[in-house]
């Protein structure tokens, strides 16, 4: 009988599959830069994680199977942090996609972030500001408390928006358990 091997809080990773060139760029003509840094509690940048982002194209559908949309848009991006823990995507403005309940949820972009001392990975999404209306339609969005909604709304600077990432402490980010 062998020993039992010990418990892995995250990982292992390898880096086979994870050195995608371009993950960062959801396709050719994509004309929206989401940028920002993570952060620890402490406001100090968290260097090691890797981001993957997931949308809907500009009419609302998500694609499965390897499917591309229009321009090669596929959907799916993987960005590291770098040393300031600063990321960019290079995406396009989502499309307001169907909810379970029938109704449309804003558009948004799920995020995931994965890190060293992270016991899970985190979800969140990325709301935009110019969609506010639509904000209190959105049933997941209607989950949030009020006063923390905010935390899920990028803001726009001249032809992008920003995005930081709060993984605790007085302006966390809002992540949901799936």
């Amino acid at each position: 009988m062998s020993a039992l091997t010990p418990s892995q809080t995250v990982g292992p990773y390898f880096r086979i599959g994870l050195e995608w060139p371009a993950a960062w760029r959801l396709g050719e003509a994509c004309d929206l830069t989401l940028r920002g840094r993570v952060l620890d509690g402490d406001g100090v940048p968290v260097t090691d994680a890797l981001l993957e982002i997931w949308q809907a194209d500009a009419d609302g559908n998500y694609f499965t199977n390897g499917a591309h949309g229009a321009h090669g848009f596929r959907g799916f991006g993987r960005c590291a942090v770098d040393a300031a823990g600063a990321y960019r995507f290079q995406t396009i403005k989502p499309g307001a996609v169907a909810a379970p309940d029938g109704g449309r949820q804003a558009p948004h972009i799920n995020l995931l972030v994965m890190a060293r001392g992270l016991l899970q990975h985190l979800y969140t999404r990325v709301y935009f500001p110019d969609d506010a209306a639509l904000h209190e339609a959105d049933s997941v969005l209607g989950c949030v408390p009020a006063a923390r909604r905010h935390t899920l709304i990028a803001r726009p600077a001249a032809q992008e928006f920003t995005f930081d990432i709060h993984l605790q402490g007085e302006h966390e980010t809002v992540f949901f358990a799936l």
